[in-house]
């Protein structure tokens, strides 16, 4: 990723782990469209590299949402990558309706839309990179967060779907699945115990890794695969009675 003609849209950038991306991909010389609610925070980094960074507010529960991103990307004058890192979860054992619906809105329609909108602009273009945050939550469901894992697991679906919708096109699109375990975001700002925390810079930097060796899936970090490995193998009737909790 060293190709300094390179640019990319990070949706999700003004904190967390797309922040810290974006630090990464601007020191490898990419050029990039930085979007996200906060636009003061965006317009943090783009003072950090005015001449390559461009900024647009985003919230992509919006239905116009689509409509920005196509902005901003024309604005740049196109892209080779989208990367998305904007997501929410809660741990929701009560099964709050407001917190379920805010989740499957935010994590299932509102990626929907803005994964389809760089998907069709990626097929137009004739090539293209998408790149997701997803989660390992994906693997089971989990009952202290139901809405959060289900979500997950159709992230990874969709991308499924999608790389195969592109060979049946013949098109030339490529993708890649990043599955964190615990990160140190504000999405786990909420009090609670988190086994196995990882921090946001050394997150980023083993997601650069896994996209420059154009990976299709990557599990972060090591101790999270051993984990997935294990998680697979529970038998549903053992996996339904086990006290899964923080």
């Amino acid at each position: 990723m060293e190709n300094k003609s390179k640019r990319a849209v990070i949706m999700g950038a003004t904190s967390g782990i797309g922040y810290e991306v974006a630090h990464l991909l601007l020191a490898n010389g990419w050029t990039l469209g930085l979007a996200g609610r906060r636009e003061e925070n965006l317009k943090k980094l783009q003072a950090e590299a005015p001449e390559r960074v461009y900024i647009k507010a985003i919230d992509i529960k919006d239905s116009n949402a689509d409509k920005l991103l196509l902005s901003l990307i024309d604005d740049m004058g196109g892209i080779d990558m989208y990367f998305h890192s904007s997501g929410i979860g809660y741990q929701n054992a009560k099964l709050d309706a407001d917190t379920e619906l805010n989740t499957l809105e935010t994590n299932g329609t509102g990626f929907t839309r803005m994964i389809g909108t760089a998907f069709r602009y990626f097929r137009e273009k004739g090539y293209g990179h998408i790149a997701v945050i997803s989660s390992i939550a994906g693997t089971k469901g989990l009952g202290i967060a139901p809405a959060y894992s289900a979500t997950k697991r159709f992230q990874n679906t969709y991308i499924d779907a999608l790389e195969q919708l592109s060979g049946m096109q013949k098109l030339n699109i490529r993708f890649t699945d990043i599955r964190p375990g615990f990160v140190a975001t504000n999405l786990l700002n909420d009090g609670k115990n988190y086994p196995m925390l990882m921090q946001t810079g050394k997150v980023a930097r083993q997601i650069v890794k896994a996209l420059n060796r154009k990976k299709r899936v990557a599990v972060i970090d090591w101790k999270y695969s051993i984990l997935v490995f294990f998680w697979k193998l529970i038998p549903r009737c053992i996996w339904k009675r086990m006290n899964v909790k923080n």
